[in-house]
């Protein structure tokens, strides 16, 4: 069978520059790499043909005899051997994290061992605070029963690759290139079954929904991950399992926002309670309790309550309740209430400054601000 135009299989013209050329070459061999063509042998016979037109065509000697002679003036096998370029060293660029290639990247490939698996876990507040046991339905790959994980059917075993002896990867060479691969008859197992496990078909592990109880701390807060070392996947061929990681997320509370170990609130206050001080009872997530109001008490001031915040999953340290009182307006008024309010209002009049002196000082300030833009 003649062999075609160097030229027509890499798809340039006769003129094309080197980096045309290369440019070429770099597209086709990443279309047409055996990696990517699962073992199919006509595609690997074209890969072939693209690397020989390459080797030919990227060297001008060899170029110069083939645009004279044609084949007959260059041989193909020329330079095959101890001397040949590693093809990781040329392409490494553009084939090195999707083949593997390059220096370093031959040898058998190993079992991977199981993917790591994420269950997201929603508690609220209270249950976050005192922790508590969990039972989670996790779907994820186990091992087989039916062949322990082998892939090969009950009283077999697989056998070594006969193509790559076991290490699988196999190495080609053509002219000055020496490409290492993924053996196509293991799919780099290095071992191949016969006659695989009827439940899970060769694959070693089947699909499965696992039941497990949980064990969640007190303390835990939105973010916080619990490892279960070794529930994860399965790995292949008996390599170790990964791990499952429980990510906490804890709702939104009503009445609470907590902020590492301590929990804020907001308390209404009544207008008069603020004025005249008393007794408030505030929640805590151990209950109520009862918080001492002092006199003149001005909206938004904080109020801590010493050790009913939350215990820390890391250091065991409380944290505090913090209580910010809000005055509340009085809505809704009857006509009695509203001339009490008025009556009351008129008998600060003459003492303002003493009954509210931040609007003294507020407007002072005010006026001042305005003096000093006129002057």
């Amino acid at each position: 069978m003649s062999k075609r135009d160097y030229y027509e299989v890499l798809g340039v013209s006769k003129g094309a520059e080197e980096r045309e050329i290369k440019k070429a070459y770099k597209r086709l061999a990443m279309k047409y790499h055996p990696d990517r063509t699962s073992g199919d042998k006509e595609l690997e016979e074209k890969f072939k043909e693209i690397q020989e037109a390459y080797e030919i065509l990227n060297d001008k000697e060899k170029r110069a005899a083939y645009d004279q002679f044609g084949h007959a003036g260059v041989d193909p096998n020329r330079g095959a051997g101890a001397g040949a370029a590693d093809f990781g060293d040329i392409f490494g660029d553009v084939f090195g994290d999707i083949f593997g290639g390059g220096r370093g990247g031959g040898g058998r490939r190993r079992a991977r061992q199981g993917a790591d698996l994420r269950y997201n876990l929603e508690m609220t507040l209270e249950e976050a605070v005192r922790g508590k046991s969990v039972e989670i339905k996790v779907p994820t790959l186990v091992g087989c029963d039916e062949c322990d994980g082998s892939g090969a059917k009950k009283g077999t075993s697989p056998t070594t690759c006969p193509t790559c002896h076991g290490n699988g990867q196999v190495q080609m060479r053509q002219g000055f290139f020496a490409v290492q691969q993924t053996c196509p008859t293991c799919s780099g197992k290095g071992k191949i079954i016969s006659d695989p496990c009827r439940k899970c078909h060769g694959h070693g592990r089947v699909e499965e929904t696992k039941t497990l109880s949980v064990k969640i701390p007190a303390g835990v807060d939105t973010g916080d991950r619990i490892r279960l070392s070794g529930e994860g996947e399965a790995g292949e061929a008996g390599a170790p399992p990964g791990d499952l990681y429980v990510q906490v997320n804890v709702r939104d509370h009503d009445i609470f926002v907590r902020d590492e170990n301590n929990l804020y609130c907001e308390v209404p206050l009544s207008f008069t309670m603020a004025a005249l001080g008393g007794e408030l009872e505030v929640p805590t997530l151990d209950g109520q309790v009862k918080l001492k109001i002092p006199a003149e008490t001005q909206t938004g001031k904080m109020f801590r309550l010493r050790g009913k915040g939350v215990k820390s999953v890391r250091s065991g340290a409380v944290g505090d309740l913090m209580c910010k009182v809000l005055v509340e307006t009085p809505v809704n008024l009857n006509s009695r209430q509203i001339e009490l309010l008025k009556e009351f209002d008129s008998t600060m009049d003459s003492e303002k400054e003493r009954h509210r002196p931040k609007e003294k000082g507020f407007f002072d300030s005010v006026k001042q601000f305005f003096d000093d833009l006129k002057g």
